[in-house]
């Protein structure tokens, strides 16, 4: 069979700015190639910065900000788009080539109807009329799984869920009938309940319309159930090229074996201790009289680590808000090393403030981009103890040294960072306040696996040198496995099952924790169709 999409020796450059330095060519991508077969689907896989996205974009005939496509063919149907016009540039894209973004919530316009927007690129291409884009938009919402296909195109993006508009997105970019689809990590931001059905969804419509697609992502596990080869990339360059059981089973570099065995590990739990830091009492709380929490009780012994698990909009972030005094509770209570803390953040000492920290899901958001790495960790030297100058300075080269960057990232800004780099600064200025309690909510979700394995180490690492306690915010619970001591199951805002990791993590289990554990990708070809099957099961037994 002819390859849809051959790509030859890519070279992808960009210019950087070092200050007080003249300006210099970067190489971001050098010497890749690859093919796609129609009705077949190829998997980049990698860490931030591999090239990944900036490869599948390149298929589109594009270069983000200031980066440019130097050498090289990309070759659709035989057509070089690489030597395309602008005008034949655009008559490709959103037609013959289509773009599934990682963010559906940013993609789409709050302002306009799903079903409007789906079938937008279809109508502006002259594909088709309204009447057979709409019936093929209906199409698509079935096959993707979508609720009341006929209707579900009058509803506002706010009115679905995230793994709803996640499936929309995917109809949008499958609606013109597209030959190539570019899915760049589509399901990094979902639940892992909701991400197997949007896996499922996407693997049958692309078996459905026989659709050619390039699927990125830095999950293996995921690749895995979902693509027929699989290119591996770090800093730019091919790794390893190979069919999706030859790369599993049979990986020929060390790179490509950490991927496989990122999820070995576990750590063993601690036994409880009465000396409990953090005890939560029949908390209530919601916002505007509408309750998120149901009756909340759970504790956390000194120096341990509470996983708190369960899929978004279980109420996790919202029980982090209330031990930190950003959402008093309507009922019950929070208290901290014996005593009971204020309920509302300005009622609480400077002191107590200090001795309960946190650390953000997205590392970028939670910095200021015009600070260094100096400014970021030494702020709370300052609020907290009233250090200053060479004192401050020491200071924040130790906390540097403990996170394992060193001083040589003081004068840094955030822009010039890595993303697991953030989040260790992220931690460092959290260990800035000598905490005895610190929140982590998500802090690995958007990080590559081996990245993401660093910085749980890192943790670790310091829990043992420290006695820190953490409470663990996560939806994936084989982050649990790998972290915790003791693990908390939320469900729409109850707490269905909690207590020491291997009491809860060993069955019976109840219906929901079986289905967060079922749920967890597995590195194993065919993973994907067992567990849809299983489903399958046990819904017609029901």
């Amino acid at each position: 069979m002819p390859d849809l999409l051959s790509v030859r020796d890519l070279k992808i450059e960009a210019t950087s700015y070092p200050p007080g330095e003249p300006p210099k060519t970067v190489t971001l991508v050098e010497g890749v190639s690859f093919d796609v077969q129609k009705g077949k689907v190829i998997g980049l896989i990698g860490e931030s910065g591999a090239g990944k996205s900036t490869i599948g974009l390149t298929a589109l005939a594009y270069g983000r900000g200031g980066v440019r496509i130097t050498g090289g063919e990309v070759k659709l149907n035989g057509q070089d788009l690489l030597k395309l016009s602008p005008s034949g540039i655009r008559q490709v894209r959103g037609a013959k080539v289509c773009y599934v973004a990682q963010s559906a919530a940013a993609a789409f316009n709050p302002a306009h109807r799903l079903g409007d927007q789906v079938i937008e690129a279809t109508l502006k291409h002259g594909i088709m009329s309204r009447a057979e884009a709409e019936k093929r938009a209906i199409y698509l919402f079935r096959v993707l799984g979508l609720p009341n296909p006929e209707t579900f195109g009058e509803r506002y993006p706010h009115q679905v869920s995230g793994g709803q508009l996640q499936r929309a997105m995917t109809a949008m970019a499958l609606c013109p009938n597209p030959e190539l689809i570019v899915f760049d990590e589509p399901t990094t931001a979902l639940d892992v309940t909701t991400q197997i059905d949007v896996l499922a969804a996407i693997k049958h419509a692309i078996e459905e319309t026989n659709t050619a697609a390039i699927y990125i992502t830095h999950d293996l596990a995921v690749v895995a159930q979902i693509t027929d080869d699989i290119l591996v990339l770090r800093h730019g360059k091919m790794v390893e090229y190979g069919s999706v059981r030859q790369i599993i089973e049979a990986p020929t570099q060390d790179y490509t074996r950490a991927l496989v065995n990122v999820r070995g590990s576990r750590r063993d739990e601690a036994p409880d201790q009465s000396d409990t830091l953090l005890k939560i009492d029949n908390v209530t709380a919601g916002y505007g009289g509408f309750k998120v929490l149901h009756d909340i009780s759970l504790h956390l012994p000194k120096g341990q680590t509470l996983a708190v698990v369960g899929e978004s909009g279980s109420g996790k972030s919202t029980l982090a808000r209330v031990v930190t005094g950003l959402l008093p509770p309507m009922q019950g209570s929070v208290s901290f090393g014996g005593k009971t803390l204020p309920p509302a953040l300005k009622g609480r000492s400077r002191d107590e403030l200090r001795r309960i920290q946190m650390i953000y899901q997205m590392a970028d958001t939670a910095m200021n981009p015009r600070q260094t790495v100096r400014d970021i960790v030494g702020r709370p030297l300052s609020f907290y103890f009233g250090t200053h100058g060479r004192e401050k300075t020491e200071r924040v080269k130790e906390l540097l040294d403990q996170i394992e960057m060193g001083e040589r990232f003081l004068d840094r800004y955030p822009a010039e960072l890595s993303g697991g780099q953030k989040q260790r600064v992220a931690i460092a200025r959290a260990l800035a306040a000598k905490p005895e309690l610190i929140l982590c909510d998500e802090p690995t979700s958007a990080l590559d696996p081996l990245v993401a394995e660093g910085i749980l180490k890192l943790l670790l690492k310091l829990q043992e040198d420290t006695q820190v306690s953490y409470m663990f915010i996560t939806h994936d619970i084989a982050i649990g496995l790998a972290i915790a001591d003791s693990v908390a199951v939320m469900h729409r805002g109850r707490l269905v099952r909690f207590g020491p990791k291997s009491k809860v993590l060993s069955p019976p289990f109840d219906d929901y924790t079986d289905l967060l554990l079922k749920s967890v990708p597995e590195m194993e070809i065919g993973w994907l169709e067992k567990v849809l099957k299983t489903r399958r099961m046990e819904s017609a037994g029901n």
